[in-house]
């Protein structure tokens, strides 16, 4: 009788097939990026063609599928499945815009405002005071913070490092120096009430960063301020539908990576999302 060595964890459960909800003109690029790869490091062989290894990374980024269960349900190890998953992040990664490029791309264009927000990517709690940074209090869990920038229709075009999920809005706006970039463009930004004091120009007029006003307990605000918010939310609500965007791909609704390897992944799913939107 012929002995079968099956890959670690597999124990005999059925297989079952599930739908991928990703356009051709996704896959076909991923495997593009793989098959050039492969020949640039010389590597002669792989256990699955390049296009099946690409489905088999989507799958663990859309669905969030375990990678212990499609080692199993490929006949592969786990740390092939991981391998394979980090090569396709790096290449994709590679491809994410510059901020600068962006920028300069929205205004060749005749671009005249982009969005600018902050999002919080779920992370779980680990022990110890170096997760601490980690907690946002203004969410109540543990996460990373990224910024992203998008044009005025919702579509990313560049999202910033990672960051503990504790960092502000408008600490990260000026670390990454949104407003250089955007004077340098030429381009304004419209942002929430999170970026109040990030540009402070000695005319108002040549603010770049336009906000809402804030009402506090000793000054309350006028129907003219209030209407000012209502119109510059409804010009904002596209870089919602950006972040929606990016979080359908279920791998972000809680990080098991390396909190390193975060940003990589945010670059590549950048990527992703925009083959995904622009198809």
């Amino acid at each position: 009788m012929k002995k079968i060595n099956e890959p670690a964890g597999d124990t005999g459960f059925p297989v079952y097939q599930c739908r991928l909800p990703v356009s051709r003109k996704t896959t076909e690029y991923c495997a593009g990026l793989l098959r050039r790869h492969i020949k640039e490091i010389g590597s002669r062989w792989r256990v699955l063609p390049p296009g099946q290894i690409v489905v088999i990374v989507l799958a663990v980024l859309r669905h969030d599928q375990r990678i212990a269960d499609m080692a199993g349900g490929n006949r592969v190890g786990d740390t092939t499945i991981r391998r394979w998953r980090d090569e396709l992040i790096a290449l994709l990664a590679a491809r994410s815009p510059r901020l600068d490029r962006a920028l300069k791309k929205i205004a060749r264009r005749g671009g005249e405002v982009v969005l600018i927000d902050g999002t919080l990517i779920p992370t779980g709690r680990r022990t110890g005071r170096d997760d601490r940074p980690n907690y946002s209090g203004k969410h109540h869990r543990h996460g990373l913070h990224f910024l992203a920038l998008t044009d005025e229709k919702g579509r990313l075009l560049w999202i910033s490092a990672s960051r503990p999920g504790r960092t502000h809005d408008a600490t990260a706006a000026r670390h990454d120096k949104i407003v250089e970039h955007l004077r340098a463009a030429g381009l304004g930004a419209l942002g929430d009430l999170g970026f109040i004091g990030v540009d402070k120009p000695e005319n108002p007029d040549d603010l770049v960063i336009v906000t809402g006003y804030k009402a506090t307990r000793w000054h309350k605000l006028t129907p003219g301020q209030k209407q000012a918010n209502r119109v510059l939310a409804a010009g904002r609500a596209p870089v919602e539908h950006g972040f929606a965007n990016l979080k359908m791909w279920r791998t972000l609704t809680k990080l098991r990576t390396d909190p390193a390897r975060a940003t990589g992944l945010l670059w590549a799913l950048l990527v992703l999302t925009n083959l995904e939107v622009n198809r």
